[in-house]
């Protein structure tokens, strides 16, 4: 009996086993397919499967079920890539706040630091795409894009409500519309600015002071209303905000067509080189300009221009409590250490300037605070680098030259300007560089053909712009670019701005801090070769591509064949079309390289047709 009792036993327990393995196994199964419907796909070949009917678009029948094909670096290229959930239509990989809570850094929330940029490693980054909310219709062109969107494409209406008595924004039908109000300036930003302008005994009343004030700098900038009509004087405004509470209002900016940015002042400097602003902006940005030593004062010092404009609308500058007051006169007496000094003050504004020369930084007494600058700091130097409580000297051509020396705009964009000889390049490098882009462009033009209309493009990128001779080419366009210098790369953003345009330094490696769909035209000159050759993945960077170019935007690519040749391969997984390819010996460049316009297709998921019907 005791022998056969344990002959069954061990099967009995067998069997007992198996059944939990099993079960385990299928609650983790269960878990994982919860965990992957709900979040973002991760890691290079993550792959998943979904159905031809989960697709719909413009002539779109690609059978996106999860096909490969054989490649010489991988070994595979997918014929599609999974769909993002719905819930992510509008992620920023570098600004998630969901991945600063699953990785559980420990920031202080104090001096910003979770919303400053904190990137997933590149075994967690997305490998989806990103869907377009339920609805979404190609954007209202521009200029009526500047007081009108359509409602479905950013599916927020709480600014309407909160900001109901500062004319942000109202709700009519299918649209959001856009007044002009702000903050502080309900009855709109064209009035405020004429009030500025007489403020400063601008010529005219005229904002752009007769091409002297070019580019500006609109910190914690609300939906962009202020940039959004300086834009009738001919002034560039890089209207900055984070993605916070407000969380839209940089992507209500980008949809009506107005350059915008998201970033924070924090702890990081800004993305811009130094002297790059005539005039910086705060109105009512809610910024505590004393903390950390007036660290932030400092950073906006460093950004603005020998004789830039500092305008502050805010309490402080005019409310009479004590608590008002009190800020207020630290405030002022911290600038006036600074060597600034109050231009005007009228009613609810302040508007203070900086001195042209070095001669006020020279007569201070030893020990005033804050300090200069170590001679050895770079202010240029932008990418990941931390500000410091310091006062950036000019350079000994800016203080002989008593200001930055450049034109007024719009001969600025192609007269050399004077910082060229820190980067060793002449006069007549520039002006080569600068007939050269513009011959490139019209061969762009012709090899777009009949698909061009004036009004295709308004939010345009160029993710390697060198001297920002690409943006100046289309300076005859209805068209605003985001010139994008790379970090590891000349340091030529300073020469972009000092051409009278915008751009930020950024690392390719990375997802750019913009939202989905930001972009209507993004040229990639070479940008894939130095992708190639620092090790980064190039299915990351159409990845990204793809998320921040709208349905139907173009990509011109002017590169090499043979990554020409991979990209074809992956069209049809990331719903692209080829418009045309073109040899670039016409444009003066290398043999191998091409010339490669792209088109992206539009596209649905089905949950949002769904939605949308």
């Amino acid at each position: 009996m005791t022998r056969g009792r344990a002959d069954v036993n061990p099967k009995k327990r067998l069997i007992t086993w198996i059944i939990v393995l099993v079960f385990c196994c299928g609650c983790f199964y269960a878990y994982t397919r919860s965990r992957g419907s709900s979040a973002l796909e991760y890691g290079s070949k993550s792959l998943r499967k979904f159905g031809s009917s989960y697709w719909r678009g413009d002539e779109d029948t690609t059978d996106t079920s999860t096909k490969h094909e054989e490649d010489a670096d991988d070994g595979f290229i997918p014929k599609s890539f999974p769909v993002c959930d719905d819930r992510h239509s509008e992620i920023i990989p570098c600004l998630d706040r969901n991945l600063i809570y699953q990785t559980r850094l420990k920031l202080d929330l104090s001096v910003m630091e979770h919303y400053e940029r904190h990137c997933p490693l590149p075994e967690k980054r997305y490998n989806c795409l990103i869907p377009p909310p339920p609805g979404y219709k190609v954007p209202i062109k521009w200029p009526k894009s500047r007081d009108q969107i359509w409602k479905a494409n950013i599916p927020h209406t709480h600014l309407a409500t909160e900001k109901s008595d500062q004319n942000w924004m109202v709700v009519k039908g299918d649209k959001v519309v856009f007044p002009g109000g702000g903050t502080h300036f309900h009855y709109g930003a064209d009035k405020y600015l004429a009030s500025m302008a007489n403020m400063l005994n601008f010529p005219k009343n005229s904002m752009n002071n007769e091409g002297n004030v070019r580019t500006v700098f609109d910190a914690g900038c609300g939906v962009a209303s202020f940039g959004g009509y300086l834009l009738a004087y001919d002034i560039l405004t890089m209207s900055l905000a984070p993605n916070d509470v407000h969380e839209n209002q940089i992507q209500f900016a980008l949809e009506r067509g107005i350059p915008a940015y998201l970033g924070v002042l924090g702890t990081k400097r800004l993305p811009y080189p130094s002297r790059s602003f005539e005039l910086a902006h705060c109105s009512r940005c809610r910024i505590d300009w004393l903390q950390r030593n007036g660290i932030l004062l400092l950073e906006l010092d460093r950004i603005l221009r020998p004789g830039g404009y500092f305008a502050y609308s805010s309490p402080e500058a005019y409310a009479q409590d004590e608590e008002d007051l009190r800020i207020f006169r630290a405030m002022s007496a911290f600038v006036e250490r600074m060597c600034w000094k109050i231009a005007v003050k009228r009613d609810q504004t302040v508007i203070w300037v900086k001195p042209l020369t070095n001669d006020c930084f020279m007569q201070r007494e030893p020990g005033t605070q804050p300090p200069m600058c170590r001679s050895d700091d770079d202010p240029d130097l932008v990418w990941g680098v931390p500000m410091e409580a310091c006062i950036t000297p000019y350079s000994n051509q800016v203080h002989r030259s008593k200001g930055s020396a450049l034109a007024p705009w719009p001969a600025r964009l192609t007269t050399p300007p004077p910082r060229l000889a820190d980067l060793g390049y002449s006069d007549d490098m520039f002006i080569k560089d600068t007939e050269l882009w513009q011959r490139r462009v019209e061969h762009y033009w012709t090899v777009f053909g009949q698909n061009l209309e004036s009004d295709t493009f308004r939010n345009v990128m160029d993710m390697k712009a060198n001297l920002g001779s690409f943006a100046a080419a289309l300076t005859n366009k209805e068209v605003w670019v985001m010139n994008v210098v790379p970090e590891d790369g000349p340091n030529t953003l300073k020469i972009v701005y000092d051409r009278g345009l915008l751009g930020s330094v950024h690392n390719w490696c990375e997802s750019y801090s913009t939202y989905p769909r930001t972009y209507d035209l993004i040229h990639a000159w070479t940008v894939f070769s130095d992708i190639e050759r620092r090790g980064c993945s190039i299915v990351d960077l159409l990845l990204e591509m793809d998320r921040i170019l709208r349905p139907k935007g173009y990509i011109i690519y002017n590169d090499k064949r043979s990554i020409a040749e991979v990209i074809k391969k992956y069209l049809g997984a990331l719903h692209w079309e080829s418009v045309a390819i073109s040899d670039s010996q016409l444009v003066e460049q290398e043999e191998d390289d091409v010339v490669f316009i792209i088109q992206k297709k539009m596209w649905l998921t089905s949950e949002s047709l769904k939605d949308s019907e």
